[in-house]
């Protein structure tokens, strides 16, 4: 190797890194901001924000408002999709950032129910909304810089920090709230504690524009700029290009997302409000199992990563959803029964095993799908329509299947089995499906 070549090979590694360190801060950002709000939903919401009704319709809206941040999800892919796919990757990651942040505090200053009236939940879906928009552009962006500035043979490690950021916030989102109730007690949390983690982001935010301020914009974006026949495209809306192109990518990303969706949502929201509300657990045990499944996802993800950019993408979908498949029925019944020797089991099993090896090649799989001209607002809108389908109101389906079930869980345990199904199947007869400009991909295996 000449000094030119290995001096260019260098700069690379290093654009790589530092492509793949900003990804990860920002995805930290927006998922402890996103999914506090979910962890505060299950505990506090109903009786701060909807105290006058039925305790189940009080969890029901709720829980409503928790996926209201996911039906603005596409809208955000598509807003920031198309000025990122005409303006650069950048300066849309830098907007998310602020947007998210933002709403995010304001939640922590919201007057309650008892001090406004209904004004309270009006403003609290607002600002919801809001966080919904702001990760929209967040993760297609962030899963672009980071895919597209690493090398070949490692986008699927390079790119696992956009998801080892969702444990790094699950684990900071739960991990705040968990001290905060021991040092002031559940009742103090209840009143004015939970408060502090919504204030707090605003540190989070302030680091991350440190970080991000030092970023370069996507080498493979930079290259599209100067194709001639770009100019031409750049006229029409990228969303239009994608969905032309390729809109069977957009059902095979929110096929390979379900087992992802419905196994953290259901073992992070929905259970910890079943276990407190049905089986009178400590919810402690429940942000305890939060902070232990956060803390091994940002060894577990990059290894997956790391073993799929080697042997195949499409196997470590099939393997993490027939693992969700089996732990279904068990999890609930280790629920059921309060052992809280199997549910930490079978929430391993769930959220490090199922989970972790299907999001640890979401980037470089969904980006794949698309060109690089449009991939912005094709990868990242489909992703934010799993995200309504699979995400945002599994809580809210969950305590609606338990109603239908006079209390029970079985129709839960099979709404996320037939979900992790899907996912293999999907996986097992997706081989070959990848943009035509996409070369050298494991994806074909």
């Amino acid at each position: 190797m000449t000094s030119s070549s290995s001096s260019l090979h260098i700069t690379q590694e290093k654009r790589a890194r530092k492509a793949a360190l900003s990804s990860f801060i920002g995805a930290v950002v927006d998922w402890y901001d996103f999914l506090l709000y979910g962890i505060v939903a299950a505990l506090v919401f109903k009786q701060q924000f909807f105290p006058n009704i039925d305790p189940t319709m009080g969890t029901l809206a709720a829980f409503a408002t928790f996926g209201v941040g996911f039906l603005f999800r596409p809208l955000g892919g598509i807003v920031f999709g198309h000025f990122g796919d005409k303006l650069g990757r950048k300066k849309m990651l830098f907007l998310t950032v602020f947007l998210m942040g933002g709403a995010t505090v304001f939640i922590g200053l919201l007057p309650t129910f008892a001090q406004i009236g209904w004004w309270a939940p009006v403003l609290l879906v607002t600002l919801r909304a809001i966080q919904g928009f702001a990760v929209g552009g967040e993760w297609g962006g962030a899963a672009l810089m980071a895919v597209e500035n690493a090398p070949k043979n490692k986008k699927a490690f390079y790119s696992s920090g956009v998801q080892i950021g969702y444990g790094v916030g699950l684990m900071l989102a739960s991990g705040c709230v968990s001290l905060i109730t021991l040092c002031i007690g559940e009742d103090g949390f209840r009143d004015w504690g939970w408060r502090i983690p919504f204030l707090a982001s605003v540190i989070l935010v302030a680091f991350a524009v440190w970080v991000r301020s030092d970023q370069e914009e996507s080498t493979e974006f930079k290259q599209q700029q100067h194709k001639p026949k770009l100019q031409e495209k750049k006229s029409r809306f990228p969303i239009i290009e994608a969905v032309k192109h390729n809109p069977k990518g957009f059902f095979y990303i929110i096929a390979l997302r379900l087992a992802e969706l419905l196994s953290m949502y259901l073992v992070t929201t929905f259970a910890l409000n079943y276990s407190t509300e049905k089986l009178h657990m400590s919810s402690q045990l429940f942000l305890n199992i939060s902070l232990m499944v956060g803390a091994i996802s940002c060894v577990s993800i990059p290894f997956f990563a790391m073993i799929a950019d080697r042997f195949g993408r499409r196997r470590m979908c099939i393997m993490g959803g027939l693992i969700g498949a089996g732990a279904a029925f068990p999890f609930f019944l280790a629920l059921q029964s309060g052992s809280v020797f199997w549910l930490v089991i079978l929430s391993i099993l769930l959220a490090n095993l199922a989970h972790d090896m299907v999001v640890s090649v979401h980037q470089p799989i969904f980006t794949e799908l698309f060109g690089a001209e449009y991939r912005y607002s094709g990868a990242g809108v489909g992703y934010q329509l799993a995200s309504i389908i699979g995400g945002g109101f599994t809580p809210f389906i969950a305590t609606g299947l338990i109603f239908l079930a006079h209390g029970h869980w079985i129709f839960v345990a099979i709404y996320l089995t037939v979900g992790c199904l899907l996912t293999s199947i999907v996986a097992a007869r997706m081989k070959g499906q990848v943009s035509s400009k996409t070369v050298n991909s494991p994806l074909v295996d």
